[in-house]
């Protein structure tokens, strides 16, 4: 047991570099990784779970009593960085109406599922941050349409029910057994079996970036110029997105672990739900800038989480050490 938490703490202090790896695979063998996507969901579950078990449901009722972190984040994702990418879109693509619509479409979806794990990895809120994830996919059938038609002028309409569906075997449901295991077995849930849990759900964790880079493989494969320059926009603009929510965890003076969150929930991106709705009600052109997401967000998570953690062990350590008028 002790072998397999080492090696569970191993692979999350190295995710910097394992998630690269992963993305590369995903995108040069898409027919051999390609598979594993119709285990995606479930791996999803698995990891809501494992997560879950480290919250009660009286931490995340505590998010919605006491909204202002939840609203902060909800504003950062769903109004702010939409404008700000479509601003940008058509200063830089003026004229190509469907990398514009691509872009806005990329920040305009909820936020990700994953961002949920990259929580769990390094230590944030993760009642704050089921909180947000839950909030921000129900409002994404009203959100996502309502966004695009004042900001372009489309009207799309979405699958709400699929939504949904997916929403409560992904999120709803594992989190609820997993707090609920959690309340009942007063703690053991969050001493025992999460720690056990662990190591799989950094390999599954593993597994899903890999098998959700295959998407990319043709577009980077048959890469043009223009479509590298909207790739370097999506990768410049997606790191934004972590450094919004640090930026607004700072502004609002939280605890290290909510400013974790604010990270990962404004940085991370529900990027398969934006390549279904590209690929169902627009050109094929449009579904490119949506899955640039998919070669950056997994890495600019695994980077700016080290970072964080780099920054508060120097933080503890300076607490740690008196200075000299101290001594």
């Amino acid at each position: 047991m002790e072998t397999w938490t080492r090696m569970g703490k191993a692979l999350a202090s190295h995710m910097h570099l394992i998630v690269p790896g992963c993305v590369a695979a995903g995108v040069l063998f898409p027919q051999i990784f390609g598979p594993i996507t119709v285990a995606v969901p479930t791996l999803f579950a698995i990891m809501t779970f494992q997560g879950a078990l480290n919250n009660t449901l009286q931490q995340l009722g505590q998010q919605f009593r006491h909204p202002r972190r939840l609203l902060v984040i909800l504003g950062v994702t769903l109004v702010f960085m939409p404008c700000l990418a479509c601003a940008l879109a058509f200063i830089l693509f003026n004229g190509n109406a469907n990398l514009i619509t691509g872009v806005v479409l990329e920040y305009s979806v909820p936020i990700g599922v994953v961002s949920f794990m990259w929580v769990g990895i390094f230590s944030g809120n993760g009642s704050l941050a089921l909180a947000a994830i839950l909030t921000s996919t129900v409002l994404a059938p009203f959100s996502i349409p309502l966004t695009l038609q004042l900001l372009l002028g489309h009207v799309v309409h979405i699958d709400a029910a699929n939504m949904m569906i997916e929403m409560i075997f992904m999120i709803a449901l594992p989190a609820l057994a997993g707090m609920v295991l959690n309340n009942v077995t007063d703690g053991w849930g969050h001493q025992k079996l999460s720690p056990a849990l662990s190591p799989a759900c950094r390999i599954m964790l593993i597994l899903i970036i890999t098998a959700n880079s295959t998407r990319m493989s043709d577009y980077v494969l048959h890469m043009t110029w223009t479509r590298a320059g909207v790739a370097l926009f999506i990768l410049l603009f997606a790191s934004t997105g972590f450094l919004w929510g640090i930026l607004a965890a700072k502004l609002l003076h939280l605890p290290h672990a909510d400013l974790v969150t604010m990270c990962f929930d404004c940085g991370l991106r529900n990027i398969s739900s934006g390549a279904v709705i590209a690929s169902q009600y627009f050109p094929g052109e449009v579904v490119f800038p949506v899955m640039c997401g998919t070669m950056f967000q997994q890495i600019l998570a695994s980077l700016f989480g080290k970072a964080m953690k780099h920054f508060s062990d120097d933080a503890k350590g300076a607490r740690a050490c008196p200075t000299a008028s101290q001594r």
